[in-house]
């Protein structure tokens, strides 16, 4: 899975860079964040016509405003644009709490297996037309250690089994990120209203794949990353999603991984110590 990830470039930097859109508030939370966690706002890129044009694609219809304008002349081509959303998808028919928010009815929905994506109701939909990417610097993923020490209820310690990780024994953080350039994670995205007046929450899932290479030998998933060449086909909200893509990944070039800081384990930290090479630690006996 994925569940925390790092972004270090200002989203107008990275708009430019993208040649897309910037659609973030300017006095949205946007600095450097090193420890991106489930319900953050994050930068989001989709693609989208212009507002007015009914299409299934639009900037109108974005904001719940269905069948608005005419259709999209022939070569009205969608543009890319980063926009700020929740992660966490919350689908359309989520019912609002007391409070106004989603109210919560199961897991948050912040990945969608890549094999589940076109069938499963809470994402077929957004699977159709609202398809996105994540940029992030990149990501955590935590491998769990199948030997090591675990205290026993009586105090006594010893080795887990060999080849087998214990409950409670030690979990490794390692930062995966690409050689000198962004990750780019497919996604879905939502439109979610608690009722008709009230402002739209957008809201997106982290697609994931089954592991390869030297990743599988931390985590059994990773994020569905995608080349460029791939975006605009993932991206185009006039066509269908393209099942090969989800099925038969590209391949993952450029990926650097090192050990990290436990410190990236408590959300409440936040530098750029948690992206930085782990020191060597001590063994440590750990409670089950």
């Amino acid at each position: 899975m994925c569940g925390r990830f790092a972004v270090t470039t200002d989203p107008a930097l990275l708009a430019a860079r993208i040649d897309a859109i910037n659609e973030i508030p300017a006095d949205a939370a946007t600095g450097p964040n090193y420890n991106v966690a489930p319900t953050d706002g994050i930068a989001t890129l989709v693609s989208r016509h212009p507002e007015g044009h009914q299409d299934g694609g639009s900037a109108s219809l974005d904001e719940g405003q269905e069948k608005l304008g005419p259709p999209h002349e022939h070569g009205d081509q969608p543009t890319r644009r980063l926009r700020l959303m929740r992660w966490g998808l919350v689908p359309p028919w989520t019912e609002a709490g007391p409070d106004g928010a989603p109210a919560s009815g199961g897991p948050l929905l912040i990945n969608a297996r890549a094999d589940k994506v076109t069938t499963s109701p809470a994402f077929r939909v957004a699977a159709e037309r609202r398809r996105c990417l994540v940029p992030m610097s990149g990501y955590y993923e935590w491998r769990a250690e199948p030997g090591g020490s675990v205290r026993l209820d009586a105090g006594e310690v010893k080795p887990a089994p060999s080849g087998q990780a214990r409950r409670g024994a030690r979990k490794t953080p390692f930062y995966i990120h690409g050689d000198g350039a962004m990750l780019y994670a497919a996604g879905l995205w939502s439109v979610w209203r608690p009722n008709r007046l009230s402002d739209a929450v957008l809201s997106v899932a982290i697609i994931t794949t089954e592991a390869v290479g030297e990743l599988a030998g931390i985590h059994d998933r990773m994020p569905l990353l995608l080349p460029e060449n791939h975006w605009d086909t993932w991206l185009n909200p006039d066509s269908d999603v393209d099942t090969t893509l989800l099925a038969r990944p590209p391949d993952v070039t450029g990926i650097a991984v090192r050990e990290v800081s436990t410190l990236v384990n408590s959300v409440r930290n936040n530098s750029p110590e948690l992206i930085a090479p782990a020191k060597p630690q001590p063994e440590q006996a750990y409670l089950l």
